[in-house]
Formats: C-alpha cells, structure tokens, sequence
C-alpha cells in the first residue's frame, strides 16, 4: 500500500514537514550522487507561487546535506515560455539563492533515450537527472489548463530541456494524448522521493494563475500516482477522471484508488477550489499559447558571420550535437535543434541568435 504525508507548515517551519517526509520515507544519501528538481515554469516573484518556493527547497537542501551526499545538484529546465532563461529564472524567483550553491544549468547537457515514436523516436534528457543515484521531486501544488493539476507526475516534465516541450505538446495534439505524453517522460527516470510545496496553492487556469489559495500543508510521497490523487481530492476533483493517473496505473506506477493508499495524516477537499475545464480546453484552442508554441518549435540559432571567429565552442557545447563547422562558420541541423539556448550562452563573442527558421 502506498503512502501519502499530508503535514502542516508555513514557510517559516517548512523544515519540520521535511524531516518528516525523510523519516517516513528514507534515502540513503550518504557518498552517492542527488539531484533536487524545483518546479521553476519561468522566471517571476516567489510571491505569485508560479514556482516551487525558496523555503521549501531550501529546507531539502538542507537536510540532504545532512546525509553525507558525495554530490548534490539543484536544477530544472524552465518551461515553453522559459527557454534560455534558466539561471534568470531562479535569481528572480530566489531559488539561486536557497539552491544554496549547488545551482547547474541541467540543459547544458543531456543524451538522447529512445521515445515513444508516436510523438518523437527520440528526446534528449539532462545527464544530472539521468546520472544521479537518487532524484528529488519537488513539485507546486497547482492547477494546469492541459492536465488538470501539475503535480508529481507533470513535474518530471522538466527533465526534458530546451524546445522538446513545446514539441511534445504540438505532437500530441489533444489533452488526452498530451496526458499519456506525461506519463511517458516520467517514465524516463522516476524520482525516489516526491516533497510537494501545497503551502500556497494555485486554482484556477494554472499553471500561472494569479488565483491563489493558502492550503497550508507539505505533501509527500514516494509514489507519484497515489501522490496526485491525493491531490486531486484535495482540488475537488476525482482521480479516476484524470487520464494521466488511469496511464500512469495502467504502466504499472501506482494506484490512484484512495482505497489503496495510506494516508498519513488529514485529507481534507479544499472548500470551493476552482479547476480549470476538465477536457483541457483551457490551453488546447488558447491561441496566444498555441502561437507561443509554434513560435519556439520554429526557433533555430543564426550566425553573425562579422562577429563569429569560429572557435568551435557552441560545437563542442551543443548537447545534441546538432551544430558542426562548415567552412568557417557554424551550421546547424534542424532536426537535431531542441533551441536550449546553449549554443548563444556559451559563444564568447556573443555571434549567436534565434531567429524563426
């Protein structure tokens, strides 16, 4: 039977819902490597709870050096309206500052696993998350316009950098198919241990609703399926109506029936919490967020002969390899491209733009 931790906390005493978490549910991070994944969608105030929030991570961090970890990583992979953002994003959100440190740019490097070749044969996933011997989830309690709610599951959405998101998204071409998508990028490399910040929470339109709700818990799991539908209950919602969570158990994740799940401490539906449409109308005929993602799948780097020396460095940097010398400039393939940004980050004459390919 899976468990769930639903525990009291403010931002203030965020460190005592961790430690529980922990006790319930142990790691043994003693000389192995970690990596702790934020939920940060794009760069804003920690106030609007668009991202996972610096206290909550802060107090994870702490406690996992705590454990003796040979290496620790904090890093995510902002979302489709985030690309090449990745380290603005968590100065402004504070999340820089609580990573306390141990802060990578986990786009900069990633290797290509086999997909499901409905959407793509292949994504590209960031090495820390891959490499890691044990990943944390730290995930926003928060509604989303597509899957209903971003929790557990959707979180892992974030291992995949740069443009492959919003590729996805236009590949799977109905909410429903966008549902068992999720599943599938979770699957890559599920997390060990899954801490959801429900301090503030977000109803309403998510994922970047100004409707927020003060909920007041700290949720936790190791199993990402019983996780979110407690979730769900708590939204007001029932899971089985979630196609991601019948996905999910249908690949063998969890259970989402309530009867199945331990629930430790009080599960209480939040009065009066507004969902978005359950059928992901609110994101699927949007047409400013249809015309965002047609706009990143487009993207491709541009070179300013003037300005480029051919050094090589966006070559040798690029983690899909999709930009080789021709000649004395950099060409790139646009097959390959997932537009992480990488390539414009790391030229040192500043020779590199994106332009609509």
């Amino acid at each position: 039977m899976s468990r769930v931790l639903i525990h009291p906390a403010t931002y203030e005493n965020v460190r005592q819902a961790v430690d529980k978490a922990f006790e319930l549910f142990p790691l043994d991070c003693s000389g192995r490597s970690v990596i702790i994944k934020p939920n940060a969608l794009r760069t804003s105030e920690a106030k609007e709870a668009i991202v996972t929030n610096p206290a909550v991570l802060r107090a994870v961090v702490e406690k996992v050096e705590t454990l003796g970890p040979a290496s620790l990583v904090v890093g995510d992979n902002p979302g489709i309206f985030g690309y090449g953002e990745n380290e603005q994003c968590f100065v402004r959100t504070g999340l820089m500052e609580a990573a306390k440190g141990y802060y990578r740019n986990i786009g900069n490097n990633s290797r290509k696993m086999a997909f499901n070749p409905q959407y793509m044969a292949t994504v590209s996933v960031s090495d820390a998350v891959m490499d890691a011997d044990i990943f944390i989830s730290l995930p926003k309690f928060k509604t989303h316009g597509l899957t209903v709610l971003t929790g557990a599951i959707k979180n892992s959405y974030g291992i995949l950098p740069g443009a492959q998101k919003a590729m996805l998204h236009k590949a799977a071409g109905s909410p429903e198919r966008f549902h068992e998508l999720v599943v599938d990028v979770f699957q890559l490399r599920v997390p060990d241990l899954f801490i959801v910040d429900a301090v503030v929470g977000m109803e309403g339109n998510g994922p970047t609703s100004p409707e927020l709700r003060n909920i007041g818990q700290i949720l936790a799991s190791d199993n990402a399926p019983a996780l979110d539908a407690v979730i769900a209950v708590m939204m007001g919602c029932e899971p089985g109506r979630l196609r991601f969570l019948r996905k999910a158990k249908e690949a063998g994740l969890g259970d989402y029936d309530l009867k199945t799940i331990s629930i430790i401490g009080e599960l209480k539906p939040i009065p009066d919490f507004k969902l978005p449409p359950l059928g992901g109308e609110a994101m699927i005929h949007n047409e400013r967020i249809q015309a965002a993602l047609h706009q990143r799948t487009t993207l491709r780097p541009n070179v300013n002969a003037e300005l480029c020396t051919a050094c090589g460095s966006c070559v040798e940097h690029c983690p899909v390899s999709a930009l080789s010398m021709s000649g004395s400039l950099p060409e790139v393939d646009a097959n390959a491209c997932i537009v992480c940004f990488c390539c414009q980050e790391i030229c040192p004459e500043k020779s590199i733009s994106l332009r609509q390919g």
